[in-house]
């Protein structure tokens, strides 16, 4: 028993240990899950907290930029021509009258802005400016024609916000009225102070008056000009720029059209093209036109031809139309000088001319050459034939002379040496 007893206890106590580590194990394994729940419910709760903040701080901000931010003070206003026995839906005013004759008509202004507007309503004679839109004379600059002739009823306007006023006006037509067509503008303008700078805001409708009597439409194109431009590739064509002047010499607004022709000598290659986007011409104005020719052939000196016509305007309702416009010519000449080409050409010259420079001096070397080697065979000839020959001239003056019918032999049946010619041996003493 007293043995048994030691072995008993030692097993409960390995039991009991064992009982003991698997408690703990499955309180630990209990308890793992239940830690990432509570560190994501925790990020939720911390997110929603600064989204809610941060939603917070935006919204105040915006309010505070909103309450910061200056009131809307952009003006603005419209014009128009009202509805009037004059006609309605108008694009602008538009009358024909006799001189002494007066025309009553209506303008439209509304305030667009948010606050109320002063305006002054006037009006002034028209004219084109340099890109063919119409113009006004400026406010303090006085009307001669047509902008003297209208008078209106309130000069002065004041517009409350989204407010609608009409403006009647008059056109009177003087009696000595010279018949044609004239220009002018009804505006409603705005002066503006801008750092001790004025500047004028004005908006408005035009106004076209033909007084009726004698209508003389006319036209004249003048200072007509060529110009090319040539392409890097050699003989290609390049393209040409011609430049005019149109002039309505008449009475009655034109509406003109013009046909550009640019041709080399004696009409060859010509091309054609027609001028677009010509503006129309106001009596007594003028206006300068470029029209660009593609395709032009470079053949040296090229004619620019300006064909020009046009119709004389006219409005709907018209009583009177207007006769036709003879149609109107001039030329210019210019130079269409194809420079790729001509430089391409220059270096070949230039390269067979240095060719046969060349070849020249070689030839005049050669032919150098050859003369002072014959020269030198010559001198060498020279110097043997002369060295033989003073061999022979001292033998001859070493022999004995003969004296009284004796040669140089001595021997006396020998006849005597003469001086002539035909003696073989005084040929060969010369000769040697």
């Amino acid at each position: 028993m007293s043995q048994a007893a030691p072995s008993q206890i030692s097993a409960a106590g390995a039991r009991h240990g064992r009982h003991v580590a698997r408690s703990s194990r499955a309180r630990r394994a209990r308890l793992r899950p239940e830690v990432p729940r509570l560190l994501l419910a925790v990020a939720i709760v911390f997110a929603i907290a600064l989204s809610t903040w941060l939603g917070a701080v935006a919204g105040v901000g915006a309010a505070r930029a909103e309450e910061n931010q200056p009131a809307d003070t952009t003006v603005s206003w419209s014009v128009r021509p009202a509805d009037t026995l004059q006609g309605t839906g108008r694009p602008n005013f538009a009358y024909e009258a006799l001189p002494g004759q007066s025309v009553s008509d209506a303008i439209l202004v509304t305030n667009r802005s948010t606050t109320g507007i002063e305006l002054d309503v006037y009006a002034a004679d028209g004219f084109l400016t340099a890109d063919g839109s119409l113009d006004i004379l400026p406010k303090g600059e006085e009307s001669e024609e047509l902008g003297s002739w209208v008078a209106v009823g309130s000069p002065n306007i004041s517009l409350a916000s989204g407010e609608t006023v009409e403006i009647p006006f008059e056109v009177a037509v003087p009696d000595d009225a010279p018949p044609g067509d004239y220009a002018a503008g009804l505006v409603a303008s705005m002066s503006v102070d801008a750092e001790g700078v004025v500047t004028e805001r004005r908006l408005g409708s035009r106004i076209h008056l033909r007084v009726l009597g004698d209508l003389v439409p006319s036209l004249a194109v003048t200072d007509v000009s060529v110009a090319y431009t040539g392409t890097p590739v050699p003989f290609a064509p390049g393209d040409g720029s011609v430049t005019f002047t149109l002039t309505n010499t008449g009475n009655t607004r034109l509406d003109p059209d013009a046909i550009v022709t640019i041709s080399g000598p004696f009409g060859l290659a010509p091309v054609t093209v027609r001028g677009a986007d010509l503006s129309e011409l106001l009596p007594g104005s003028s206006m300068e036109h470029t029209v660009q020719v593609a395709g032009v052939a470079p053949l040296g000196l090229v004619t620019a031809q300006v064909a020009a016509g046009a119709e004389a305007v006219a409005r709907p309702g018209d009583t009177e139309a207007p006769p036709a416009v003879a149609g109107v010519s001039a030329s210019a000449t210019g130079w269409a000088v194809p420079w790729t080409s001509l430089a391409f050409v220059l270096l070949v010259a230039g390269i067979v001319t240095w060719w046969l420079l060349a070849r020249r001096r070689a030839k005049k070397a050669r032919a150098k050459d050859i003369a002072a080697a014959v020269a030198a065979a010559l001198a060498a000839r020279d110097a043997e034939t002369g060295g033989a020959a003073s061999d022979g001239a001292g033998a001859a003056e070493g022999a004995p002379v003969a004296d009284d019918g004796a040669d140089a032999s001595g021997d006396p049946s020998e006849p005597p040496m003469t001086g002539s010619d035909d003696d073989p041996a005084r040929e060969r003493v010369v000769t040697g």
